[in-house]
């Protein structure tokens, strides 16, 4: 069974997954998938294949996704800080 994303971000037919993962030592970090929805015939499919058009989009998700993911690293270190 494939992990799950913890968040997901979305501008119109492409998003960006981000997944959680911990080191062996506990320590926490992330990673992120890109995808393009789209529809053939009456079925939806997905790609990570973009075109000129995607990647201003494919931009803008990358720095949703670093702000983020930037929250919850501040957050994790602020909540282990005041315990």
């Amino acid at each position: 069974m494939s992990k799950q994303p913890i968040h997901r971000i979305r501008i119109g037919t492409v998003s960006v997954a981000i997944f959680e993962n911990k080191t062996d030592e506990g320590q926490t970090f992330y990673n992120t998938q890109f995808d393009r929805s789209y529809r053939n015939g009456d079925e939806w499919k997905h790609t990570r294949s973009f075109g000129k058009d995607d990647l201003l989009v494919v931009g803008k998700l990358a720095d949703q996704a670093h702000s983020w993911i930037t929250e919850q690293l501040q957050s994790t270190t602020e909540q282990r800080d005041t315990a």
